[in-house]
């Protein structure tokens, strides 16, 4: 039997499959709502809200979630929420099942949900991130990927089959036990090897600690504001421009489908490569990359045939998620341990705070001026945001240090080696 690689320990190999497991259930539930929603008679609108009630605790709740993870053992906070949200859709599974679900109890369910995701993401990313450390942490973080978008794709490809077959309740209970799953696993980490936290001065106080340390990182700071709009706008072009495109011009659903699909490859494509490349100036390289995320747009503007938007979104999705793995690598090289989930709060808030804002402007915008030039203007806008990130001397010039002095980051002890563990998942 081949020996396990050094960056493979126990805790790597527990987070990574219970993030496997909980983003195949995950992935198939995002179809199921949408479809329990319109099965129980709700509109358009309708699915909207519901979404919305999802993501709006998730946004007021994320700096919340990354001090209480930051104060408490992270993986009893993941649990936890795992936990939550096994209950949660265990009982939107009943009533969509029982034919009683009604839209309040739906948006109440998913609102749950969400202040879930909001204290489970910021405590994930952290304990992955202090769960790493030596030569292979930048292919612990590209295999951990390679996991994420593996199950998102799979996890989409065996909802959408499933919601066909047996109906979105039956999808909604199967998430529900992967989440239990999910959180039996996490339970199992080993957490003896990481270091004492020393207490804080309460909730408010760790916030501020947070923000101390996102300010003077100009390459953090910026990189989190470029994202705020970029992950808007390209939120906005996949969920409503590139629908409408693909119905008036592409054949419908289907090219779009193929295209999303060839996208999710893409990035799973883009951390295998990673798990051989260790770039020197890490931010440098993953804000190249993101130069293309602008293409999409540009292309849905023209608009191209369904063939070559489908190519191009398999090429954004290799170079997105370059940038992906060398963003962790990025943090979990320069950030302290006892900080990570606060610093990860800050970086997800940004990510998710302009998206529900970009979308409900699109139409808008879309009368104002034109789908072809709000699609031009969402390309510029990504292209401006990554141009001006490249005016940050930090950006340019972060070095990858393979054994960085300032983090001994401690892996749980095991039998045979007593040396810090490997890897972590969201």
């Amino acid at each position: 039997m081949p020996a396990r690689p050094a960056w493979a320990s126990r805790n790597f190999l527990l987070l990574s499959a219970a993030t496997v497991i909980a983003g195949l259930g995950n992935s198939g539930a995002l179809i199921a709502t949408s479809f329990a929603v319109l099965d129980a008679g709700g509109s358009a609108t309708d699915v909207g809200l519901v979404s919305a009630a999802r993501t709006v605790p998730l946004v007021l709740f994320l700096l919340i979630g990354g001090a209480v993870a930051d104060r408490l053992p992270r993986h009893r906070v993941m649990v936890a929420a795992n936990t939550l949200n096994c209950l949660s859709q265990g009982l939107f599974a009943l009533l969509v099942l029982s034919g009683a679900a009604r839209l309040w109890q739906m948006a109440l369910l998913a609102a749950i949900g969400g202040t879930g995701q909001a204290f489970f993401a910021p405590a994930s990313e952290g304990m992955i991130l202090a769960s790493v450390s030596g030569e292979g942490s930048g292919r612990a973080f590209a295999v951990f990927r390679i996991g994420v978008n593996g199950a998102a794709i799979g996890g989409a490809a065996l909802g959408g089959a499933l919601v066909s077959a047996a109906g979105p309740g039956w999808v909604l209970a199967v998430d529900a036990t992967a989440f239990a799953a999910a959180a039996a696993l996490r339970g199992l980490l080993d957490v003896r090897g990481l270091p004492d936290r020393a207490p804080s001065g309460g909730i408010v106080n760790d916030l501020r600690d947070g923000w101390r340390e996102v300010t003077p990182r100009p390459w953090l700071w910026a990189i989190v504001a470029q994202f705020s709009g970029v992950n808007a706008v390209a939120v906005t072009v996949q969920s409503v421009y590139g629908p409408l495109v693909a119905k008036d011009h592409l054949g419908g659903a289907g090219p779009w489908g193929l295209a999303l699909a060839a996208f999710a490859v893409g990035t799973a494509t883009g951390a295998l490569v990673m798990t051989r490349r260790t770039p020197r100036r890490l931010l440098l390289t993953g804000t190249l990359c993101i130069f293309p995320l602008a293409l999409p747009a540009a292309a849905l503007a023209v608009p191209v045939p369904a063939g070559w938007l489908t190519a191009l979104m398999l090429g954004t999705g290799i170079s997105v998620e370059v940038f992906a793995v060398t963003w962790m690598m990025a943090l979990h090289q320069e950030i302290p341990e006892e900080k990570f989930s606060r610093v990860s709060s800050y970086d997800w808030l940004g990510s998710l705070a302009g998206a529900p804002v970009a979308t409900a402007l699109a139409g808008p915008a879309q009368n104002l001026i034109g789908r072809p030039a709000a699609l031009w203007s969402c390309a510029a806008l990504i292209t401006l945001l990554t141009a001006a990130v490249l005016c940050v001397p930090d950006v340019r010039h972060l070095t990858h240090r393979p054994h960085p002095p300032s983090l001994p980051l401690p892996h749980p002890p095991t039998e045979s080696n007593k040396q810090p563990g490997t890897n972590h998942s969201p």
